[in-house]
């Protein structure tokens, strides 16, 4: 989509007959949208966003008054905690016509505006590698987790990030409703939207629900919207970092600190996890705290998957024995594609070679000479037909 041009809106409104003071006003609203980040597309009501993002103007009022079943949920199993207990991640996909619009506002509002420094997800530009690398080399680490961090998100705070761009109270509150959702959630079952000051005629009946929205995972806007509602998390963070003094990085809800000194110790490391919990109920956001870990040196160090004991990230040993290994069966006469792939319970040679391919890309993120010795062997393969 072009750039906005408060000349060439004026042009085309005034071409359509709008009053010269609403041109005027939209002009304004326009100008302080733009001006901060200047690739923001301006929306000025929910009807002007029906038409860019080419979704029903109906469907999404109806939404925005939480009046359509507009989210399919389903859980995926999460990976066995440390005790052997299974737990679940609630996803939540949007309808057809919900992911159109989404896509439209992450495309053209969130993806022009930059994240915290210390946010390494989600953004333009954002990898894997670049995430791990401030930790390189690391003595100890400090690793935390948020507990339901996108659940945690409420409407509020994505109203807010709306607001803050520079849009005007009810296309942010729109726009914050399209973006989350109330489902079975218990975090935010309690209506803090507070109108009872206002006066009727400025009540809009259909938008009255009894229920807290939040951020679901499987929008395509939440991951952008998480990393904006928690800019003040991370600036404090950052602040509490730099006093100790650590490095610090937040991957969606993984929040790891580091240091080369040896002498960092246990002590400090517990009064670094005190005030990180006290900025994160602050934030209205809970630690998981089984999850909460220190590595002291000597001690294997690992962030997102990584290595970080050397100057820079390193695939782990387990890692490519893993994959080694599976090239090694491969290429045997006795095993091949057909035994290995019934013998490690996939569907098919298809659904193997497809995984394998996968940790191949990944390897060659971080170790692009290794992953492409590792890719011509697997090259060498007779996959059968």
């Amino acid at each position: 989509m072009e750039r906005w041009n408060p000349q060439i809106f004026r042009n085309q409104a005034k071409a359509a007959g709008v009053p010269p003071e609403l041109v005027a006003h939209m002009a304004t609203v326009g100008k302080r949208i733009t001006s901060c980040y200047r690739e923001i597309q301006p929306v000025f009501t929910l009807k002007h966003l029906a038409v860019l993002s080419g979704v029903d103007y109906g469907f999404l009022r109806h939404t925005v008054g939480r009046n359509t079943g507009a989210y399919t949920e389903f859980q995926i199993r999460k990976r066995p905690s440390a005790n052997g207990q299974t737990s679940y991640r609630t996803i939540c996909v949007p309808s057809p016509a919900l992911m159109k619009v989404q896509r439209w506002v992450a495309r053209n509002i969130l993806s022009h505006v930059p994240a915290h420094p210390c946010s390494v997800a989600f953004s333009t530009g954002d990898s894997l590698y670049n995430a791990v690398a401030p930790h390189c080399p690391s003595k100890w680490l400090v690793k935390l987790d948020i507990r339901n961090f996108f659940e945690s998100i409420d409407e509020i705070s994505v109203y807010k990030v709306f607001h803050q761009l520079g849009f005007e109270p009810l296309i942010a509150f729109e726009m914050a409703r399209l973006c989350t959702y109330v489902g079975t959630n218990p975090l935010n079952s309690q209506d803090r939207w507070e109108d009872s000051h206002l006066l009727p005629e400025y009540i809009i009946k259909l938008y009255q629900y009894p229920g807290q929205g939040h951020l679901p995972q499987g929008a395509p806007t939440s991951p952008m919207l998480a990393n904006l509602a928690s800019r003040t998390l991370d600036d404090r963070l950052s602040a509490l970092a730099d006093e100790h003094p650590v490095r610090y990085t937040r991957y969606a809800d993984d929040m790891t600190f580091s240091t080369e000194d040896v002498g960092f110790g246990r002590e400090k490391a517990s009064v670094l996890i005190k005030r990180v919990y006290q900025q994160l109920d602050r934030q209205a956001l809970s630690p998981n705290t089984a999850k909460t870990t220190v590595v002291p040196p000597g001690a294997r160090k690992l962030v997102l998957g990584l290595s970080v004991e050397e100057t820079v990230p390193r695939l782990t040993r387990q890692f490519k024995d893993l994959l080694r290994q599976h090239i090694h069966y491969l290429l045997r006469d006795d095993v091949g594609p057909l035994k290995h792939a019934a013998a490690r319970e996939f569907a098919s040679t298809t659904g193997l070679r497809h995984h394998l391919e996968g940790l191949l890309a990944f390897a060659a993120q971080i170790e692009p000479t290794w992953a492409a010795s590792q890719r011509s062997r697997l090259q060498a393969v007779s996959w059968p037909y």
